[in-house]
């Protein structure tokens, strides 16, 4: 039988056939001993091949097979540095959810994440959240830097989940396609999905006051079906974002503004810190690159990653 994976618990996955149905399914030992570095060699979006067997009462599936990628996404994996945990696959577009406080998304966070994206070909929105409750300085925050993103060529959006301001410019977005909704814990992606969709009720929690960070209502990514025609997988919060196997020389491509300028400079293989005539720091200096943005590929090229590893709820073993 063939189908889409719907949820990973770790070591179970949920997966819905092409005809329809639900099936509890495991994986075939073979799948963690062929070389996959991931700790989860099934994710969520996945399309699969299962049979199904019956075990006294139960009826389960044997996962034998996964299909080609198209992309996914990926972060480093919490406890093991050097293995990586792909949040979900075969992906149409990203929504990454911004709160200006309560809580605070770093432009280092959203550059890395938007760097990721870029990398596996996933086109990647900007929502910015919680617009109801921001005073009029921060307002203007958020307009500044949703003009900086969108200069670069990324869509921006400002919505309130609560109020539903501009939610059903994002059920627009989505008719159709496969979407993966991020960002940090607390964000309200959860608020989102259920203004979206109120049928889901999704389970959500209030901000932790004494550190300004949502609490985890999300366990384990999850895909579901919308009755408008439309997928959404729903990611555990998330609050660094470790990037993974980019060479620093490459790093510069997966930002527009930056690639845009490599022609110009005087050596092809630049990587625009230290090199003479360099057209990315004459653009810097001009004002015509964001400082944020340049600082952000300071980071990613330099290898600081320690403290921007993603760190997500995972089952309590």
């Amino acid at each position: 039988m063939k189908g889409i994976v719907y949820k990973s618990t770790g070591s179970w996955y949920t997966v819905k056939s092409d005809g329809g149905d639900f099936y509890n399914c495991r994986i075939k030992g073979k799948f963690r001993i062929k070389g996959i570095k991931s700790t989860n060699p099934v994710a969520v979006g996945d399309a699969v091949n299962f049979d199904v067997e019956t075990i006294g009462d139960d009826t389960i599936g044997i996962i034998n097979k996964i299909e080609e990628r198209k992309n996914y996404i990926i972060r480093k994996s919490v406890n093991l540095s050097k293995q990586t945990h792909i949040i979900a696959a075969n992906l149409d577009q990203v929504f990454l959810l911004v709160t200006l406080n309560n809580p605070p998304t770093h432009t280092i966070f959203i550059d890395r994440f938007l760097v990721t994206a870029k990398a596996y070909q996933i086109p990647a929105i900007l929502v910015f959240n919680k617009i109801d409750t921001y005073s009029e300085e921060e307002r203007d925050e958020v307009k500044y830097l949703a003009a900086m993103y969108r200069e670069i060529g990324y869509t921006c959006v400002g919505i309130s989940a609560v109020t539903g301001k501009n939610v059903d410019t994002i059920k627009e977005w989505m008719v159709g396609k496969t979407s993966m909704f991020s960002g940090h814990s607390g964000v309200g992606k959860s608020t989102l999905i259920n203004a979206i969709d109120p049928n889901l009720n999704l389970k959500t929690a209030q901000i932790s006051q004494q550190h300004l960070q949502g609490q985890h209502t999300t366990t384990f990514a999850e895909m579901y079906d919308m009755d408008f025609g439309a997928r959404i997988i729903d990611t555990p919060g998330i609050k660094g974002f470790g990037i993974v196997d980019m060479e620093k020389e490459e790093i510069g491509d997966y930002f527009p503004e930056l690639f845009k300028l490599k022609q110009d400079c005087k050596f092809n293989n630049c990587i625009h810190i230290d090199e003479p005539k360099c057209a990315v720091k004459d653009a810097l200096e001009e004002g015509k690159i964001a400082w944020s943005r340049y600082q952000s590929y300071l980071q990613m090229v330099k290898g600081e990653d320690e403290n921007y590893r993603v760190d997500i709820h995972e089952e309590k073993k």
